[in-house]
């Protein structure tokens, strides 16, 4: 027994011992390549497992007014096949047949593309989940280490063409490439980290779990969510009622604008044709240009508007001066004729600008002069960009004053011979609805940061006061007039009071010098209500094809119905007729003298401001003679008004041009 127990501690020691050797054996190695070899072993371990991986974060939103998306962005996949690990022809026919058809790519590119060799073969850019799955089910099943999937950003945009001109769209690797996804990359583009991870025989990440930090997605400083001032529901209006006129005068584009004058913000803003920023690579680049910052024109009548404004300024007109329209008048060898080549002889000044008198705001620009002209044109923002926050602002032409002879001022003055933007156009009328402030437009209205808090906000910015406030209201009543009586009745809406300009301008041969026959640019510019404006709208038609060509024909009633359409979606209230107690008072001093007359006696008419036929008819139905003295308007009578009179008397009345 007692053999038998040393015999056990005996092998015990052995055991322990060869233990003890082997564990010394261990440390030394471990010591041998922790220490001695460390950095040629992590050398060749790292550049065995090491494997670099491309984090991205998802691109910022685009939203409008009220917080609906217009454009958004989730982190999609990148299918990668690295060439130099597939092998032999017999592998790559074998995996380009199994990812056929889960990508929808033929099995035959993505041969070609492995057989070009490289560590790198970009197979297809955003997967969709269900692809994604089955590929990671591919490669499980398979084992293929040659299949990688990075991170990489997929824009969506669920509304479609709704805006798109405005939005624009994303190219490869997350780059902006049109629109506000241009102007705006350096703040809505996501984020980029380049992370070092350890991967296994398969190609999956070591410890590849929650926990693991190489795994967390980076989160930049980038990557802002933008807030636009358009309204989604105004744009959709706005394009309804523009698609509309496409139809029905078929032109080659259609461009309207809409404009809160108090505070320089972009409500709503489309052009048609337009695309689908989503299949943009299916669309050239004149439809998804936005034409209302990218294109000129001449301006035409609108324009007069501003010429308006400054002879108000100058002193150069009243509101009752009188002019002489010949009809057709010789400006250094150039002929300014009316849009109807017709004379309206003796006219005011607001006549001139209800009935768009060429000849007369020829003659007036003359009075005004070249560098006056210029000034003001540059006053109210034209010749230069309006800084709005779009791609592509073109600045317009202008004279250069010191070179302009008379032809230039009498052409100018009439909206002819300059280039404008629709952006300046539209500021410019948005100034004259602002009490003479020029405000700079802007479409941004917010920009938020990735975590929430607000990075900045713009608001109102006033660029300078360009007509005082009693020479704007002056004007405003001018341009009402142009739509409750003159060549803009047509974007009247009942109930509201409307001002505004039309336009007919014929369009340049880009090829000559001269002007294209029978092809015009209809236009409508204008703001409603009067009293309080909150809207501005601009409407231009490009070279209308079936119909009228005119601008009050065919761009006015476009104007009107989205005026009448955005007046009521925005709840404002109809406005007051300035005129609605006069006429009261009117009619009750009627009732009042028709009641005091005594029986079988007449009370007499008040007939001031009467033309000869209005005073005569007035007194022939009461049964009263009438003796004419001068011509024009009643300025006074021998019995006055309101006086008993008996059947049959005659009154003097006297009349002054």
């Amino acid at each position: 027994m007692k053999n038998k127990q040393t015999k056990i501690i005996k092998n015990i020691n052995i055991l322990i011992t060869i233990m003890m050797g082997l564990f010394a054996v261990t440390v030394c190695r471990y010591f041998v390549l922790q220490v001695v070899q460390h950095d040629e072993m992590e050398k060749k371990i790292m550049n065995i497992a090491r494997d670099n991986v491309v984090r991205q974060s998802p691109r910022g939103k685009i939203l409008d007014r009220n917080g609906r998306e217009l454009a958004i962005s989730r982190v999609a996949k990148l299918l990668v096949i690295r060439p130099d690990k597939v092998g032999s022809e017999e592998n790559i026919q074998e995996l380009s047949g199994e990812l056929s058809p889960i990508i929808n790519i033929p099995a035959e590119t993505i041969a070609n593309g492995i057989r070009e060799g490289g560590s790198y073969y970009a197979v297809k850019h955003g997967l969709e989940s269900n692809e994604e799955a089955a590929i990671n089910q591919l490669k499980k099943d398979k084992g293929y280490e040659c299949l990688w999937m990075d991170d990489e950003v997929k824009r969506y945009y669920p509304n479609d063409m709704l805006a798109a001109n405005i939005i624009g769209f994303i190219g490869m690797e997350d780059k902006g490439l049109e629109g506000l996804e241009y102007s705006m990359d350096s703040i809505v583009k996501g984020d980029v980290l380049e992370d070092d991870v350890l991967i296994d025989v398969r190609g999956r990440t070591i410890f590849d779990s929650i926990f693991s930090i190489s795994q967390q997605r980076y989160r930049g400083d980038n990557c802002k969510t933008v807030v636009l001032t358009v309204d989604a529901t105004m744009q959709f209006i706005v394009e309804q009622v523009i698609d509309k006129a496409m139809a029905e005068n078929q032109p080659q584009s259609v461009t309207a604008i809409v404009m809160d004058p108090q505070n320089g913000e972009i409500l709503a803003m489309a052009s048609r044709p337009s695309y689908n920023p989503n299949k943009f690579s299916d669309y050239n680049m004149d439809v998804i240009k936005n034409r209302a910052v990218s294109d000129i024109y001449e301006p035409g009548s609108t324009f007069k508007a501003i010429v308006a404004g400054a002879a108000l300024e100058e002193g150069v007109v009243t509101p009752d001066q009188s002019f002489y329209d010949p009809g057709r008048i010789n400006v250094s060898e150039k002929y300014i004729q009316n849009w109807n080549g017709e004379s309206f002889g003796m006219v005011t000044f607001t006549d001139i600008v209800k009935n768009s008198i060429n000849t007369c705001f020829a003659m007036i620009g003359q009075i005004l002069t070249g560098e006056k002209l210029n000034d003001y044109a540059k006053r109210f923002g034209f010749g230069e960009p309006t800084g709005v926050e779009l791609p592509g602002e073109a600045s317009g032409m202008l004279f250069d004053s010191d070179n302009m002879v008379d032809s230039d001022i009498a052409t100018m003055s009439i909206g002819q011979s300059i280039a404008v933007t629709p952006i300046q156009l539209c500021t410019a009328m948005s100034a004259i609805a602002n009490d003479g402030i020029l405000l700079k437009p802007h479409i941004v209205k917010s920009i938020y940061n990735a975590d929430g808090s607000l990075y900045k906000e713009k608001g109102r910015e006033e660029v300078r006061r360009v007509l005082t406030s009693a020479t704007d209201k002056t004007l405003m009543g001018l341009l009402e007039q142009v739509v409750a009586t003159g060549g803009g009745q047509k974007a009247q809406v009942k109930g509201y009071r409307v001002a505004g300009k039309t336009g007919t301008a014929q369009k340049i041969n880009k090829d000559t010098a001269g002007y294209m026959d029978g092809r015009y640019i209809a236009s409508f510019c204008g703001f409603a209500p009067v009293d309080n404006p909150q809207l501005v709208v601009l409407v231009i038609i490009d070279d209308p094809t079936a119909g009228s060509f005119y601008g009050g024909q065919i761009a006015a009633p476009v104007a009107g119905e989205i005026f009448s359409q955005l007046l009521r979606y925005k709840h404002i209230e109809p406005s007051i007729d300035p005129f609605e107690n006069m006429d009261k008072n009117k009619k009750n001093n009627k009732r009042v003298s028709e009641a005091t007359a005594p029986p079988g006696k007449l009370i007499m008419p008040d007939l001031s401001g009467m033309s000869i036929r209005e005073a005569s008819q007035k007194l022939g139905e009461l049964g009263l003679g009438m003796n004419i003295y001068g011509t024009g308007l009643s300025t006074g009578q021998s019995i006055p008004a309101n006086t008993v009179v008996e059947p049959g008397s005659s009154v003097d009345v006297y009349f002054s041009p």
